[in-house]
């Protein structure tokens, strides 16, 4: 009998967890983790993704359908603010005047923003005027700081919240908070799999058949978009429900607010220069381009640059009513980096920051993470047995891993649970029900 022989006969060894190398101890438990949560989340990351692809070219499509509110033909002639205001509240009898967006350049129109007591949260009426004739070209519903019309909302809250309220965002939060751990157990397992040639790592294989072939394109497709799905699942989390209030709260203790320029006054205004004299002195002060005008109130008119493509331009001043002078000032550039860099992360996850490159690179990781999906799901569906569905990894893999990892893990695991909520709910439910399932099977019901 040979030795090989004979050790193959003997019964193996438990495994010694101090002395077992970290991967090989951990690679099933990481394997079984993106089984169960691609899975549970693969539904939401799909809805995210097809939501997400109808939305990144609604700027275009805003160009396209409401090209009569929103070019006119150009003029050496330039009605006053003043005039363009006038015949906005004629067509808006008793609503409130909360803002003006003039025309940046001689083909577009001017936005005049009204607070309508008939529409609740961030929506406005505007009324878009000729610069040129002083005629209204029409009155659209508006939301939100990036004045989106109404077929933008109408797609941004269908990615938001699929139209279900408050409610409905608990979907996308979901998606946002596990895009990067099922991404991240997937670049580990992928990066550490034993392959003949280094292309069969970056490259899917074209021929053979079955549950390898897909493995590949799953895998292949995924290490290319990784570095995307970090960066939707960070910036996605910034505006969550949940989430988002703990990174609001973050920003806050640790003095990374987007800063804001204050339109407060010692007294209140003994006069108002109008909108016109307010427009001037903050081209004066450099303040050019797209910007909106907030109307005064008790305090200073605030004139703030709109334009969120590269080059970012942010600067704001505020402007006193009585004397039309620059009593405040803010400039982009003096942002502290982590604000910069979160109002740049925003705007690149709108497809807004670099223009068409940027919309389609998110509409090719759209496509690219719903594929990675769909090819996941086919191989759970190549793996199962003649009748029922595909089997997870074994369970107990955590009893393998060495303590110095297992320790950092579940602190890490903790910590994030806490810090993303619904990452933390849905993975004590994920435990719960494989212990069920576990005990279940060991009592062969």
């Amino acid at each position: 009998m040979s030795v090989e022989e004979s050790t193959a006969r003997e019964p193996a060894a438990p495994p010694q967890r101090s002395e077992e190398p970290w991967w090989p101890a951990l690679r099933p438990l990481v394997r079984r983790l993106h089984f169960y949560a691609g899975i549970f989340i693969g539904p939401f990351l799909v809805v995210t993704a097809l939501t997400g692809l109808l939305y990144i070219f609604t700027p275009q499509l805003e160009r396209a359908i409401y090209d009569h509110e929103l070019r006119v033909p150009p003029s050496p002639v330039t009605q006053s603010l003043a005039t363009q205001i006038e015949v906005a509240r004629e067509a808006l009898p008793g609503a409130e005047l909360t803002a003006v967006r003039p025309a940046p350049t001689p083909t577009d129109t001017t936005r005049v923003i009204f607070d309508d007591p008939d529409v609740e949260g961030s929506y406005y009426r505007t009324v878009f005027v000729d610069p040129h004739t002083a005629e209204v070209r029409g009155v659209l519903e508006t939301y939100g700081s990036s004045q989106s019309l109404p077929v933008r909302t109408w797609l941004a809250q269908l990615h938001r919240n699929l139209h279900l309220g408050e409610a409905g965002r608990v979907y996308s939060e979901l998606a946002a908070s596990w895009l990067w751990v099922v991404a991240l157990g997937g670049l580990l397992m992928w990066v550490r799999r034993k392959r003949s040639s280094a292309r069969s790592m970056v490259a899917p294989q074209f021929r053979g058949k079955g549950r390898r072939r897909v493995l590949s394109w799953h895998g292949s497709f995924g290490l290319w978009a990784c570095a995307g799905m970090f960066f939707l699942s960070a910036t996605g989390l910034t505006w969550s429900l949940f989430a988002g209030e703990n990174v609001t709260a973050m920003r806050s203790a640790l003095s990374w607010e987007t800063p804001a320029v204050s339109t407060e006054l010692p007294r209140p205004p003994a006069g108002d220069v109008g909108f016109d004299q307010v427009h001037a002195a903050a081209i004066a002060h450099g303040i050019t381009g797209s910007v909106e005008i907030t109307a005064p109130g008790d305090g200073a008119y605030k004139v703030e640059q709109t334009e969120r493509h590269w080059p970012t331009q942010l600067d704001a001043v505020a402007v006193d009513p009585a004397g039309g002078n620059v009593v405040e000032e803010l400039r982009f550039a003096d942002f502290s980096l982590i604000a910069k860099l979160a109002r740049w992360g925003v705007d690149a996850h709108m497809g807004l920051l670099f223009g068409l490159p940027n919309q389609l690179v998110l509409a090719a990781l759209a496509i690219g993470l719903a594929a990675t999906v769909f090819w996941a799901y086919r191989m759970w569906w190549l793996r199962r047995p003649t009748r029922g569905f595909g089997a997870p990894p074994e369970r107990g893999a955590w009893r393998r891993v060495p303590g110095r990892v297992l320790a950092p893990i579940i602190l890490a695991a903790a910590f994030i649970g806490y810090a993303m909520p619904l990452l933390g709910a849905s993975l004590l439910l994920f435990l719960a029900v494989d212990a069920v399932l576990g005990a279940r099977r060991e009592k062969g019901v």
